[in-house]
């Protein structure tokens, strides 16, 4: 068990070695999970964004932050919640956040989402623009297929949600 004290900023710490099951290189911080992070003597309450409604992997990303957290000196009570207001939008990714999707190998979205809905993503692997849509459908509910015509590679790349 690690001593120290319990504070915010230590189970935030400790909250950055809990990856994302589906993209083991980012952490559910620096995806913009991590809404409210309460510290109430031996009792810690951790209120929790899902990236998208029906996420298969909301179980096991709660069993892996009270995981996390047991190994936390003198903690009597985890209490993981997921919450709904605020919405999570791909804005909280953070910018380490973005470059650990990109040494995935998944495009991270757009910074800002044209009032149009339309979105553009560069390709991980090389930079380029020229990236064209293969299927809006990828692996996983929150991903797209795409590729790019300038390194020949098919790339995935977060889908932008916006609460436009």
């Amino acid at each position: 068990m690690e001593q120290f004290d319990l504070t915010v900023s230590n189970i935030m710490d400790a909250l950055q070695r809990v990856k994302d099951p589906e993209i083991d290189s980012i952490s559910i911080v620096d995806l913009g999970m991590v809404e409210k992070v309460t510290v109430n003597d031996h009792s810690i309450c951790i209120d929790l964004l899902p990236t998208f409604m029906g996420c298969p992997a909301l179980e096991i990303i709660r069993n892996n932050v009270v995981n996390e957290l047991k190994r936390l000196n003198d903690i009597n009570t985890i209490k993981v919640q997921y919450i709904y207001h605020p919405p999570w939008t791909t804005d909280r990714v953070t910018e380490k956040g973005r470059e650990k999707l990109k040494e995935f190998g998944i495009a991270p979205p757009p910074k800002q989402i044209p009032k149009t809905g339309e979105w553009h993503v560069d390709c991980p692997y090389c930079d380029s623009t020229y990236t064209s849509l293969e299927n809006l459908f990828g692996p996983t509910a929150c991903r797209s297929i795409l590729y790019c015509k300038s390194c020949k590679n098919p790339f995935e790349a977060m889908k932008p949600v916006s609460t436009m």
